[in-house]
């Protein structure tokens, strides 16, 4: 991610609200719930948060089939009501409706993501057709369509208060896009469409973890691991001794680059890791995903026409900020000159330096980061290894990223360790209101298992919804390396990034104060939710924030102004590399989601080749953050032609920092406006309203370019980059060779 982070799965997505949650095919055996189950009633924990004290993993599926046939009851129910359609007994019933599969699905798919097993897998297997039908049954409705179009062609008469009738809206909208104007005989097209297509994105993310995993480095001799600092070391050893095996193992990330190569001494080992990394689902066993990431393709461009549009990326826009591929492509198009430039600027520099070490070997993108990491000591004097003992993640996460919550919103924490969690090493936070109230809970799990999915992400346990009394129950995940026992749990700049990151997608959630769920908290635009998070990634190195939690873990001592310093003059270094191949990552999303239905079955790697070959970019040294055959977020994330989210909110982000700065910065009075005017809006505006509600102005992409260093010679738009207004249409997406057989985050 750009520290991009992965929210939900793409089963979640089908559950944060009960709109987006539904019947299904259901067993007759399987309606009723035995009151044994914990999920049969709320739960009796504080916030009706989960007890994984009592949860057995067979408790789950009977759980959620349970649910979606109680959610079939109540919208038939509500479908069939004789009376004519009124808000009152149409839409409050739907946002009613649900309540038992959500407590499932939420817990379920936190745990099957972040602490997964066979029998989890197996239930995620079963139930993700059933679940897309069960939204099938619930958008593909007709009496209940007919209901809610009624109310939205009476719109004017009926006296809605503004979310009211943006919850309409939102209704309206996704009864459409889901279909429900279609012929019975598309409509049932369609449903089998939307089986299979959540069949093969459970499939290739369970292949993929399968393949990360295997895909670990293994080394048993010690001297090829020369570079790693002794407490990497340990790590490595401690993770070949869980897996069993003599020597060190390093485990893969989810992204193409591998943090342990910038340490590493040898070329060898550095090129071995990352052939590891980008070859990982591409070996032609069972944990290839290919043949699967072909098909999904396939069969959404099919599902795009069926729907109307001419290819599955101006179907998922619709209803975004940037509202059509166009758009989204022409934003990524106007970025590309300048960070092409610096990609090769930045190669030069690389293999200068490795000749002038006398390499004797040909630099590879495997070599980057290693050479990259030198040239940074070189120009700014700014070692990471030098910054790691001011990062102590306890410290990081209490005096760093609740502090500057505190500072700027009243917001406290009290750690609990009375309510039980998915794994042990997980930590539990209440959080209180600037008057002291209780206002919700916060969990934290941050080190990596082979049991995890990869990246980081947020999402809920419990949605909150003044309509149905419930306050919001949100966690955090990430994948740290986890210190051997014994050694100080030390982080990385970029981990510290990432856990305000994620944290800034928390408090999204944390601030929601809305009566309806389909509209609280994070349920909004893909390329507006990651506007709060990005945003809050500076705090971090904010005069007020950084002093009070970057203490060297030995001495006491706080972090030298020369080392901030440092890191404030080397923020724009490597940006060629760190920002290209997050928009190369996009601009692959996009190309693949710009198939028309008549395209056959993809070549993966022909396809990506031709689309790499044309985006304008330095891949062969700046591979994408994700290469197609382990890009999570959008085969099994939820993030289909949305990847462009991640550069699109961080011109979000750096424009509302820059409005920050403006206005005095860190303080009560700005973060209380923020929280006011955003974090607690949720999806009850539209968003680019509020985005100007906010700043008084549409965003500006000048910061952004500033922040990445991109400013000179980067034939940047005009200064003023309106929200939802269309860019420039670009150059026509590559047309793949077609296949010649069947095909992260």
């Amino acid at each position: 991610m750009l520290r991009t982070l992965l929210l939900t799965t793409a089963a979640t997505a089908l559950i944060v609200s009960p709109a987006f949650a539904a019947p299904a095919k259901t067993a007759a055996s399987s309606t009723a719930l035995p009151a044994s189950n914990p999920f049969a009633k709320p739960s009796t924990l504080y916030l009706q948060t989960p007890d994984f004290s009592k949860i057995k993993d067979s408790d789950y599926l009977p759980a959620l089939m349970a649910g979606m046939a109680a959610q079939k009851r109540e919208v038939a129910q509500i479908a069939n009501n004789p009376a004519p359609p009124t808000f009152n007994n149409t839409l409050v019933p739907l946002e009613r409706s649900g309540q038992l599969l959500e407590r499932a699905a939420l817990a379920f798919f936190a745990v099957s993501g972040a602490n997964t097993n066979d029998t989890l897998q197996d239930i995620e297997t079963k139930t993700s057709p059933l679940l897309a039908a069960h939204n099938d049954y619930i958008y593909l409705n007709r009496p209940l369509f007919a209901r809610v179009k009624t109310l939205h062609d009476n719109q004017a008469s009926l006296n809605l208060n503004p979310e009211q009738a943006k919850l309409l809206d939102v209704y309206y909208k996704q009864f459409i896009k889901a279909g429900a104007q279609l012929s019975p005989e598309k409509q049932t097209q369609l449903k089998q469409m939307n089986e299979r297509l959540s069949t093969l994105s459970t499939e290739f993310s369970q292949t993929l973890l399968a393949a990360t995993k295997a895909g670990a480095v293994h080394v048993t001799d010690k001297a090829a691991l020369a570079g790693m600092s002794e407490a990497e070391i340990a790590a490595a050893a401690q993770a070949a001794k869980d897996r069993k095996l003599d020597g060190y193992v390093l485990p893969l990330q989810n992204t193409t680059r591998q943090p342990a190569a910038t340490s590493l001494s040898s070329h060898a080992t550095r090129q071995a890791l990352f052939d590891a990394s980008i070859n990982r689902a591409e070996h032609g066993d069972k944990n290839d995903t290919r043949n699967l990431v072909s098909e999904l393709a396939q069969l959404r461009a099919q599902k795009a026409a069926l729907l109307g549009f001419d290819n599955y990326a101006n179907y998922t826009l619709s209803d975004q900020m940037a509202k059509d591929r166009a758009t989204a492509l022409g934003f990524l198009t106007r970025l590309a000159p300048a960070t092409a430039a610096k990609q090769r600027q930045e190669w030069a520099d690389i293999v200068a330096l490795a000749k002038s070490q006398g390499a004797d070997f040909t630099p590879t993108a495997a070599d980057w980061n290693h050479y990259a990491e030198q040239i940074r000591k070189q120009r700014y004097d700014l070692n990471q290894d030098e910054l790691k003992p001011y990062f102590e993640i306890h410290k990081v996460l209490n005096d760093g990223v609740f502090f500057a919550a505190n500072q700027l919103y009243g917001i406290t924490f009290k750690e609990r360790k009375d309510l039980p969690t998915w794994n042990p090493d997980m930590m539990t936070y209440e959080v209180f209101d600037s008057d002291g109230k209780s206002m919700a809970l916060m969990y934290f799990d941050y080190w990596k298992r082979d049991n995890k999915g990869g990246g980081a992400w947020m999402s809920n346990l419990v949605n909150q919804s003044y309509l149905r009394g419930t306050k919001p129950v949100i966690y955090n995940v990430a994948n740290f390396t986890k210190p051997a026992p014994g050694q100080p749990a030390l982080i990385s700049w970029d981990d510290v990034t990432t856990m305000f990151h994620e944290f800034g997608h928390a408090l999204h959630g944390l601030f929601a104060a809305e009566t309806y769920p389909t509209l609280s908290g994070t349920n909004v635009a893909r390329d507006f939710v990651e506007f709060p998070s990005q945003f809050n990634e500076h705090w971090a190195l904010d005069p007020k924030v950084l002093p009070h939690y970057a203490v060297h873990y030995q001495t006491g001592q706080t972090i030298p102004q020369a080392l901030v310093d440092k890191i404030k003059r080397s923020r724009t270094f490597n940006q060629g590399f760190d920002n290209g191949e997050v928009l190369e990552a996009a601009r692959l999303d996009l190309d693949w989601h710009s198939l028309g239905a008549d395209a056959p079955r993809q070549d993966v790697d022909k396809f990506e080749a031709q689309a790499l070959a044309a985006s304008g970019y330095d891949t062969a040294h700046v591979p994408p953050r994700y290469r197609t055959s382990y890009f999570a977020h959008i085969w099994g994330g939820g993030y289909a032609a949305g990847y462009y989210a991640y550069p699109w909110t961080r011109m979000l982000a750096e424009d509302a920092a820059q409005w920050f700065e403006s206005h005095g910065g860190l303080t009560r009075e700005n973060g209380q406006r923020f929280r006011d005017m955003v974090l607690s809006r949720g999806n009850t505006l539209d968003l680019a309203e509020m985005y100007r509600g906010f700043t008084g102005r549409d965003p500006d992409i000048q910061p952004y370019l500033e922040y990445y260093g991109l400013t000179a010679g980067s034939e940047a738009p005009p200064a003023a980059m309106p929200a939802a207004q269309p860019a420039p249409a670009p150059a026509p997406a590559p047309t793949p060779e077609p296949a010649t057989q069947p095909e992260r985050g």
